[in-house]
């Protein structure tokens, strides 16, 4: 449990990574096209909302990125009928930048609440844990394919994939996964969360396949935690330690697409959009992140995975209608 010194401490944390980030893009090497009007900076009340966006969804299996582009459309962010196209493109690769920085908040609330496992980890590269080595060598295996295929795939990925469509292609097939694999999980037999192996009989050959398994995320609206808990079941783990270990995943894989689009947009992002706006994103994806989880191990420990495949159908269903008759 997230003890109240640690949320301090995290908060505190977010804080200064956003403040030192802005300190390194603060000497701009390329002119960024000034922008329209007002209508295309970034309000308080649309950082709040993608924040909380990012908190409640970023772990759960119902896709992040999805979820971020469908509340900008709605919300109209980086629409501008009088902008010109260099001006609508500095301000979408402001956005996406946006986007995925402010997962430093959900990074950091899972941090707090596997603050243990964390530990376990930095003991075992210390030499005074061998479970927690073993551990951190599994992270690690299950990271090498997103950061290989990601670094070689991401323009092409941001170009082609990043629109409302794929996203709703992507919802509806991977709602059909999950009840897929809930079905199968319920013909098995068993308690869901207690068949399988824990996360310390994790292989690193089998992390290896998780991280396989975790590429196909990088298709917008698929889910990240999706595809890593799925690979997880399908690789023999029980559910609870699927979801555990796509979770400890996640803090390396999100830790280091944060850092990598920081570095790459984030004078632009900063020039686009202001440091109140992404602290504000930051900290209410903190807080709504540290509710979703915490609400998903809970629920999972009770019911199986299939509310979240019924969920994602329906909202491709929905807007996908929504997008056909113009309404969107």
């Amino acid at each position: 449990m997230l003890h109240k010194n640690h949320l301090i401490i995290s908060l505190l944390l977010a804080c200064c990574c956003i403040f030192l980030a802005s300190s390194s893009f603060a000497t701009p090497e390329t002119t960024v096209p000034t922008k329209p009007s007002e209508e295309q900076i970034l309000t308080l009340g649309q950082a709040t909302i993608l924040g909380i966006v990012e908190g409640l969804t970023e772990y759960l299996p119902v896709s992040s990125t999805g979820h971020l582009l469908l509340a900008q459309r709605i919300m109209g962010i980086g629409e501008n009928d009088s902008a010109t196209d260099a001006q609508l493109a500095a301000i979408k690769e402001a956005t996406d930048a946006y986007t995925i920085c402010i997962q430093i908040g959900a990074i950091i609330a899972v941090l707090g609440l596997y603050f243990r496992r964390v530990k376990q980890m930095v003991r075992g590269l210390l030499g005074k844990d061998i479970e927690g080595r073993k551990l951190f060598i599994n992270i690690i295996a299950g990271f090498l394919p997103a950061a290989v295929i990601g670094l070689l795939f991401n323009k092409l990925i941001k170009s082609y994939l990043f629109g409302t469509w794929p996203v709703v292609i992507a919802w509806f097939v991977g709602g059909l996964a999950i009840l897929a694999v809930s079905r199968w999980n319920q013909k098995r037999g068993g308690r869901q969360t207690e068949s399988g192996r824990s996360i310390i009989e994790l292989t690193w050959q089998m992390a290896l396949i998780i991280g396989f398994i975790q590429c196909i995320a990088m298709w917008p609206g698929v889910s990240r935690s999706l595809v890593t808990i799925v690979g997880g079941l399908l690789v023999g783990l029980s559910l609870s330690a699927a979801v555990e270990f796509s979770f400890l995943l996640g803090l390396i894989t999100l830790s280091a697409a944060t850092c990598y689009d920081a570095l790459k947009h984030g004078q632009i992002m900063l020039q686009t959009f202001d440091v109140l706006s992404l602290t504000v994103g930051v900290i209410f994806a903190f807080l709504a992140a540290i509710l979703s989880v915490k609400w998903m191990v809970s629920y999972l420990n009770r019911h199986g995975l299939a509310i979240f495949g019924y969920y994602r159908v329906v909202l491709a269903l929905v807007t996908g209608l929504l997008l056909t008759t113009g309404t969107l």
